[in-house]
């Protein structure tokens, strides 16, 4: 690559992304040699930009943090996808940080090509979200989950103190592997490294998060499952402190095409019924999620359950009173 200022975005587009970039595949990337790439690491450091060199076999050029933020480069798609992102933090998806969302979306909007600008807006019409509800979930600190998706993408080992539902207060030493966001909640799947296991933890639990600067193994989920479906299934019949089993009226085959991972797990009964384990933190959104179920069903526990189920059905039939089914 001749043109030495194309040269320099290109080499800071790639020292963008988080890994170490060893010198010999930067000047491979460009088309130039190891000197070269050696000059303009110093033209990106005078710039402003904080370029780290480790030495060693697995060493290499990596863009760190510095004491002050330097322009970045975004292609098409991740500028869109950071504008729709603010779009949403404004909205108050992430407590705290409803204010600089929109100063940040400002600033944005304000250097979008006039391309971009009409896809974002388009979008941003298209997708209105629903006001938060009395009840709603308590939101994640924005920090925290800054923290936690650095460390997902660098592998770094992370200490934090952890609050389950009931009470009991816990430190905690995971390799965070992925952030997975359901019924407005933020779940972290994370390698345990105390109890020498995979665990799912709730974000807006976690507190005094520490990176400590250890890289762990690339780790894969058991089965080759993806985080989505492994929070998924573990908040299904896991990781919630209410459990309840269903009878569900029709074939396990049926009830499959119906049931996702995050409703719950089946069971087979017999050829034609099959059971549904399921669980949450709240008997309230339990009942929601189970009057959501398209198929006929029984309870069968917990009782408590019952009432909530009761008033629903009672919301229901007393909305369509009057109407000729």
């Amino acid at each position: 690559m001749r043109d030495p200022s194309a040269r320099l975005l290109r080499l800071l587009s790639l020292l963008q992304t988080p890994r170490e970039w060893p010198g010999t595949e930067l000047a491979g990337r460009l088309g130039v040699t190891a000197r070269t790439v050696r000059r303009d690491i110093d033209r990106l450091r005078e710039l402003g930009y904080p370029v780290r060199a480790t030495r060693g076999s697995t060493g290499g050029y990596r863009l760190t943090a510095g004491t002050a933020m330097p322009p970045l480069l975004l292609d098409d798609d991740e500028a869109t996808a950071i504008a729709i992102g603010l779009r949403t933090a404004a909205a108050g998806a992430v407590t705290g940080i409803e204010d600089a969302s929109l100063r940040a979306l400002a600033k944005l909007e304000q250097v979008l090509p006039h391309r971009l600008r009409h896809r974002v807006a388009a979008l941003s019409e298209a997708a209105v979200p629903l006001p938060p509800q009395d009840g709603a979930p308590p939101a994640a600190d924005p920090g925290v989950l800054a923290l936690l998706a650095a460390a997902c993408v660098t592998r770094e080992k992370v200490r934090f103190a952890y609050t389950a539902a009931g009470g009991r207060r816990t430190r905690r030493l995971a390799q965070p592997h992925r952030l997975v966001t359901a019924a407005r909640r933020w779940y972290l799947v994370a390698y345990d490294e105390d109890r020498a296991d995979w665990r799912t933890f709730r974000a807006d639990r976690i507190t005094e998060p520490h990176a400590t600067g250890v890289r762990g193994p690339e780790r894969r989920l058991p089965g080759g499952a993806d985080a989505a479906a492994w929070a998924m299934d573990a908040l299904a019949g896991g990781s919630g402190t209410i459990r309840a089993r269903l009878l569900l009226h029709v074939p396990i085959e049926e009830a499959a095409e119906h049931v996702t991972a995050w409703q719950g797990v089946l069971e087979p009964v017999d050829g034609h019924t099959c059971r549904l384990h399921t669980g949450s933190d709240s008997l309230r959104f339990l009942a929601y999620r189970i009057a959501l179920l398209p198929v006929d069903y029984t309870l069968l526990d917990p009782p408590e359950l019952a009432g909530h189920l009761a008033a629903i059905a009672r919301r229901a039939a007393g909305a369509v009173r009057g109407f000729t089914p």
